[in-house]
C-alpha cells in the first residue's frame, strides 16, 4: 500500500509519519519538498503529484491555521483550506484512493453547552472556520471514499501550542491571565495519529466506515483550567516556575481579530464505537506531555 502524506512537519503530520509508516510505503511531503509537490497553494502541482504517485491513501495534515491572520488573508486561507482540498478530493476520486482530512471544531457556532454530534448544524464564526467547512463539503461532494476527522485544541511535544506557550510564560512571568469561558477538549497529536492508523486499517477493509468523525479527547475544560493543570503538573515534575498568580478572565477582556466559539465540545462516541477505539480523558494526555517536557 502506498500512502501520500501532506503536511509532514506539522504537529499531527509529525506524529503521522511514525503511525503510518508500518502500514505501507509512506511518501511524506511538506510545502518545501522538491521531488513532488506538497505545497497546497499549488493546485496544479498537487494534482500532478497524485497522478504520478497514484497512492492508495492520501492523508492531508496540511492547512492554513493562522486563525487571526486569516481575517486579513481570506483568499490564501480559502486557497489552502478549501480549493486545495477540492483538488485533492477530485484527484483521489480519479484513482479510487481514500482521502483522510483533518478539520476543526471551528466549523460550529459555539452556542449552547452540549457536546456536538457529527451531523449537528454547522455555522462557522470566522474565515478560518468557514474555509475549513468549505473543505469538508468539497470532500463530501467529490470524493466517495473519505475520512474527515474534526479535532480541537491540538498539542504535542513538537511544534507550538497552548500548553507549551503557557509553560514557557510561567517560567518567566509572575502573573498570567487566561480565558475561562471557552470550552473544548485538548487533544494530543500522538492520539490523533494513532487513531488515524486504526481507522484507516479498518476502513480499507470496510468502506462503509467512511465519513465524518469527531476525533478528540474525552471530557472538556476551559483554557484557564487547562493552564492551571499545565502549571500544576510542571511543578509536580520539578520544573521551576516564576508564576505566582494565574487569573481567570472572560474572553471579552481579551479581544482577538477572529471570533472564537465559546463551546467547542464535540461528542466522540461515533469514533469510539465505529472503530472500537479508546479516546482517554484530556487530562491524561496533558499530564503525559508535561512529564515528557520535564525530562
Amino acid at each position: 500500500m502506498k500512502i501520500l502524506l501532506l503536511g509532514k512537519n506539522g504537529q499531527v503530520g509529525w506524529e503521522l509519519q511514525r503511525a503510518l509508516s508500518p502500514l505501507g510505503e509512506l511518501i511524506a511531503l511538506d510545502r518545501h519538498s522538491k521531488n513532488y509537490c506538497g505545497d497546497l497553494s499549488n493546485l496544479d502541482g498537487l494534482a500532478k503529484t497524485v497522478e504520478l504517485l497514484k497512492p492508495d491513501v492520501i492523508v492531508n495534515a496540511a492547512a492554513y491555521t493562522a486563525v487571526d491572520k486569516a481575517e486579513n488573508e481570506p483568499e490564501l486561507s480559502r486557497l489552502i483550506n478549501s480549493e486545495a482540498v477540492k483538488t485533492l478530493a477530485k484527484s483521489a476520486e480519479k484513482i479510487n484512493a481514500i482521502l483522510i482530512h483533518y478539520s476543526t471544531d471551528y466549523v460550529f457556532s459555539g452556542e449552547g453547552e452540549h457536546f456536538r454530534q457529527e451531523d449537528d448544524k454547522t455555522a462557522a464564526l470566522n474565515t478560518y472556520g468557514q474555509t475549513k467547512l468549505d473543505g469538508e463539503q468539497h470532500i463530501q461532494q467529490y470524493c466517495s471514499n473519505h475520512l474527515i476527522f474534526r479535532t480541537s485544541w491540538v498539542y504535542s511535544t513538537f511544534g507550538n501550542n497552548f500548553a507549551k506557550t503557557i509553560l514557557n510564560l510561567a517560567k518567566t512571568k509572575e502573573k498570567l491571565s487566561v480565558i475561562n469561558d471557552q470550552y473544548g477538549a485538548p487533544t494530543n497529536a500522538e492520539l490523533i495519529a494513532d487513531c488515524t492508523a486504526i481507522a484507516l486499517t479498518q476502513t480499507l477493509k470496510d468502506k462503509s466506515k467512511c465519513g465524518i468523525y469527531h476525533l478528540v479527547s474525552s471530557g472538556s475544560t476551559n483554557w484557564y483550567q487547562y493552564a492551571n493543570l499545565v502549571t500544576k503538573e510542571a511543578r509536580k515534575n520539578g520544573i521551576e516556575l516564576a508564576l505566582k498568580e494565574l487569573n481567570a478572565i472572560p474572553a471579552i477582556d481579551y479581544p482577538l481579530p477572529a471570533k472564537r466559539p465559546y463551546n467547542s465540545k464535540m461528542n466522540n462516541t461515533k469514533f469510539k464505537i465505529t472503530f472500537n477505539a479508546e479516546l482517554p480523558n484530556w487530562e491524561l494526555g496533558v499530564k503525559r506531555l508535561i512529564k515528557e517536557l520535564s525530562i
